[in-house]
Order: C-alpha cells, then sequence, then structure tokens
C-alpha cells in the first residue's frame, strides 16, 4: 500500500462525484465530452480546496519580501564579526525581524503540501487510463474513459505518432496548449512577481530558465503520457495562469515589477 493511496482514493472519489453528476444531466457517460467536462471538475475542486495554502505562500513571499532589506542590512553588518557574541547578537536580531514580519521557518511547507496530491493525481489518471480501477473510480468507470475519445482520438492513448494525422494533431495541440500555458505564466507572470535581488547568479539564471524548461518538459511527456493527463495538464495550466495573473496585479510581492505596475496604476487613479 502506497503512502499516497489515501489521497488516490479521495480523488477517485472527486472524479466519481463529477462523473455521476454530469451524467445524471443527460451526458453521455462513455463520451469524451463527459470526461474532459469531469477533469475540469477535478481541477476546480482540489485547487479550491488548495486555495489556503496558496494564500498563505502569498503572505508568506510578501513578508519575506518586505523583511528582505532588513535582513541584508544586517547580514552586511555582521558580515566581518565572526565571534560567539557577535554570532548569538546576529541570530537573536534575526530572530527580532522574523518576528516583526511574521515569518514562518515553515514558509515553504504550503508549497511542498501541494505535491503528494499532483503526485496523486498523476498516478491516478495514468493507472485509470491504464484499465486499472482506483477506489470509487471502479471497472465501469475505467470501460467509460477507455471508450470515450476526443476528435476520434482515445483519451486513454498515449503518444505523438502511430495512430494517424488526427491523432497527432489532437496529442500536439493538448500538449502544446499546456506548455504554452505554462510557459507563459512562469515568463510572462510569476517572474515578473518575484523578487531576485538578493539571490544568486545560479539561481537567477535558473529561473530565467524556468519557463522554457517547463514547456519542453511538457512537451516531451506529451509523447508518453495518456491524453486523459494532457487534458488535464491543459485545464491545470489554465487556473493556474488565471490564479498567477490575480496574484500579481492585485497582491503582487513587493520589490517586484508587478509591485511597481500596481504602484502606478493607483497614482494614475488618484
Amino acid at each position: 500500500m502506497s503512502l499516497l493511496d489515501p489521497l488516490s482514493h479521495a480523488l477517485a472519489g472527486v472524479i466519481a462525484s463529477a462523473h455521476t453528476a454530469l451524467a445524471l444531466l443527460g451526458l453521455d457517460p462513455s463520451s469524451g465530452p463527459i470526461w474532459v467536462l469531469t477533469i475540469a471538475a477535478v481541477v476546480v475542486t482540489v485547487r479550491l480546496a488548495l486555495l489556503p495554502l496558496t494564500v498563505h505562500g502569498v503572505r508568506t513571499a510578501q513578508a519575506a519580501a518586505r523583511a528582505r532589506p532588513q535582513l541584508k542590512a544586517l547580514s552586511e553588518r555582521y558580515r566581518n564579526r565572526k565571534d560567539a557574541e557577535s554570532l548569538r547578537a546576529f541570530a537573536e536580531e534575526r530572530r527580532s525581524i522574523a518576528a516583526e514580519h511574521r515569518l514562518s521557518p515553515w514558509g515553504c511547507l504550503p508549497v511542498l503540501a501541494q505535491i503528494p496530491v499532483w503526485i496523486a493525481l498523476y498516478h491516478l489518471l495514468t493507472d485509470v487510463a491504464g484499465g486499472s480501477p482506483v477506489g470509487a473510480v471502479d471497472a465501469g468507470l475505467v470501460a467509460s474513459l477507455g471508450a470515450a475519445t476526443v476528435l476520434g482520438v482515445p483519451l486513454a492513448e498515449r503518444g505523438y505518432l502511430g495512430a494517424g494525422a488526427i491523432h497527432l494533431a489532437v496529442v500536439a495541440a493538448l500538449a502544446g496548449t499546456a506548455a504554452l500555458l505554462s510557459y507563459v505564466t512562469q515568463k510572462y507572470v510569476v517572474a515578473p512577481n518575484t523578487a531576485l535581488d538578493t539571490t544568486s547568479e545560479t539561481l537567477v539564471r535558473a529561473h530565467q530558465l524556468m519557463p522554457a524548461l517547463s514547456a519542453v518538459g511538457l512537451l516531451v511527456a506529451g509523447g508518453v503520457v495518456p491524453v486523459v493527463l494532457l487534458v488535464y495538464w491543459a485545464v491545470n495550466s489554465s487556473w493556474t495562469l488565471a490564479q498567477s495573473a490575480v496574484i500579481a496585479r492585485w497582491f503582487p510581492t513587493p520589490g517586484t515589477p508587478a509591485a511597481d505596475r500596481l504602484a502606478a496604476r493607483a497614482a494614475r487613479a488618484t
């Protein structure tokens, strides 16, 4: 039994409930549209459930950005002082600054807590597409997904090649959409809302490469994962783009280009 099994079974319950509700509305239980809408419902449900963690992460990033100038000045002041008394004083002042800005030592926990959810959902969709029932997604639902198609392409199929031009076009379109949305989100929304002024050159370079790497990764993965997982990635990337845009526009991190744009809009409005 995997440690992620409870999460997988909970997510399977969400899938089964969403599929049942859509079927009651009159959609064909084995059609492509009902499964695309089911995946969309799962994305909405999961992202809403994770919203408190997202809010906590935004607040933590803002607090860290406000504290950064003081922490930088503190580090400069104690840079050449290595005696025990200076080290104790440095640690005490650092704790004081953290308390002033309500910085948590577990600031990255909200991000880390989301990772098991995405891993569990990935394995759940992959297993179901492969014909294995999981929790509430029983053999009937597995057969339903196996019969579902989008523009004639089975949602349980994998890869770019081997099934004709329509198959290639659909898979490439889904993978390309997910990759493009990821690139736009990282390059034009997340990057301008990330403070890198005190970050090492190596990390800055890595951050600059992240949009292209994430996009290429999705395009490569599109050749090996089930089509239903590409649908999930495209829908989830759409949510991520919209959510990140809202954060960057109205709740930007202090000291970033996004915060400067918010200040400029506020100045023009007065």
